[in-house]
């Protein structure tokens, strides 16, 4: 498949000559070829608002010498085109190096390779958007408006290294977003609910789990119509298993990237072998998770996907890398070099990151805390990644008392520090749960899909935010 896309215009034993004179006077570097289709729905007010499709192919030849990169791209696979990337890569690392040798990816079945786009026809999908919003209105007659997306993207990648070295990927990605408007009086409040990951529409949409969907998107709004104003203070805060993991990805994961490392501007530098989280505290990045949103069959450099365990038992064990900082560190890449699209320059990202699961049962958290927060969903945050500094709005929460969750709160802030968050950790649940697969990652500029997730996890103590009393 990748050949018939990438090589039309482009004699394949070509663009073997071109990557290896490229990269003849480089440490490393790679040919990346790239070719997606998307489409995405938006249904609001009971009606499509928004329909969208589009269709991208390009290539990225990269350079590296050092911490030096070259990199030129293009829309247009051809060999004129390559040669051209190749004068910019080359005059940018003309310094000669030693080589990289690391070893070409062997191919794993993660997902299937159908395109999700189509698996269905227009027609149908605007049929199930609107089954999706009639149900989801009927739910309550507190809904006052239903907004959904509909999202699916076909991306099929090939990377080509020196000495003739291919290997390619189809990658499929779907997701179904919805949001509830609940009214009461003068008051009004959403909910939210979000699922998908890397297989067909089928797979998505199979036993009518949308359903499912729209039922907790409704139920979270009609939650947040009832909730008080959350309590400002020091307290025991629980955060849910899933979804709450994005706490984990911001405030921790990302400071174990390995280009913040080894500039030593994270919170984690030099702290390897070291004591850093709570015992029983073990955090892992793996990207070889069957059809999750986060996975790869090999990263975007070539490299496998494989478990990193970051931090054992509260030791902090690794850092997640991608080809240039592992080989200025002096270690190996872990598959986590990734990049947004051809146009864009790897780097270490996360893939699916989650806490594993501890002996305590959710009821048992529950039941040992005399005063606190629950903690079930999130939205966005803000992170200092030298610091480890966080601050974090939940979505959905809720007050407990003497061992019991009681009243819904709004207007909940968790303020903190990641690395020392992690050494209050007090209980860890026996329910370890990725996120329903909806999560995009940022890091300078560049938006991927990851997954995120935990057990059920108690923190003995916390900063929340909301109103002081």
């Amino acid at each position: 498949m990748s050949e018939k896309l990438f090589f039309q215009d482009l004699d394949k034993s070509d663009a073997e000559n071109i990557v290896n004179n490229t990269l003849e006077s480089a440490d490393d570097g790679e040919l990346y070829l790239e070719y997606s289709q998307s489409e995405s729905m938006f249904f609001e007010d009971g009606i499509l608002k928004k329909a969208s499709s589009d269709t991208e192919q390009g290539f990225g030849l990269r350079a590296v010498s050092g911490e030096t990169v070259g990199y030129g791209y293009g829309n247009e696979i051809n060999s004129a085109n390559l040669k051209s990337a190749s004068d910019i890569a080359r005059t940018a690392v003309s310094a000669k190096g030693g080589k990289s040798q690391i070893p070409m990816a062997a191919q794993k079945v993660l997902y299937r390779p159908d395109n999700p786009l189509e698996s269905m026809s227009f027609n149908d999908k605007i049929n199930l958007l609107k089954e999706i919003d009639a149900y989801t209105r009927h739910l309550d007659k507190c809904i006052q408006n239903v907004t959904i997306g509909l999202s699916a993207n076909w991306k099929v990648v090939g990377i080509m290294r020196q000495d003739g070295h291919y290997v390619a990927d189809i990658r499929p990605l779907v997701r179904l977003a919805i949001q509830a408007f609940a009214k009461k009086g003068d008051r009004q409040e959403s909910g939210y609910y979000g699922c998908g990951g890397r297989y067909n529409y089928d797979v998505l949409l199979k036993g009518n789990s949308w359903e499912h969907a729209a039922e907790d998107a409704v139920r979270q709004a009609l939650v947040n119509l009832d909730a008080v104003q959350a309590p400002a203070g020091e307290m025991e805060v629980i955060l849910a298993h899933g979804w709450p993991g994005v706490l984990l990805h911001e405030a921790v994961g990302h400071g174990l990237e390995g280009d913040f490392n080894r500039k030593k501007t994270s919170a984690f530098a030099e702290l390897m072998g070291k004591k850093v989280a709570a015992k029983g505290v073990t955090v892992v990045d793996d990207g070889t998770i069957p059809d999750c949103r986060g996975s790869l069959t090999f990263d975007d450099e070539g490299t496998p996907t494989q478990r990193n365990v970051l931090i054992e038992d509260g030791v902090l064990t690794g850092y997640m890398q991608d080809r240039l900082n592992a080989r200025l560190m002096k270690t190996q890449s872990t598959g986590n070099g990734r990049r947004e699209s051809y146009a864009h320059e790897p780097m270490p990202r996360m893939t699916n990151t989650f806490m594993v699961s501890g002996d305590r049962s959710p009821e048992e958290i529950i039941k040992s805390t005399k005063k606190g927060l629950y903690a079930a969903n999130f939205s966005g945050g803000q992170v200092d990644i030298t610091n480890g500094q966080f601050v974090f709005s939940a979505t959905e929460a809720y007050l407990v008392e003497n061992g019991k969750i009681t009243h819904p709160v709004k207007g909940a802030t968790l303020i903190g520090n990641g690395p020392n968050a992690l050494t209050k950790i007090s209980m860890i649940g026996n329910d370890s749960q990725l996120d329903t697969g909806t999560g995009m990652c940022g890091k300078d500029g560049q938006m991927i899909p990851v997954g995120v997730g935990m057990p059920t996890t108690k923190i003995a103590n916390m900063t929340v935010g909301g109103t002081q009393v």
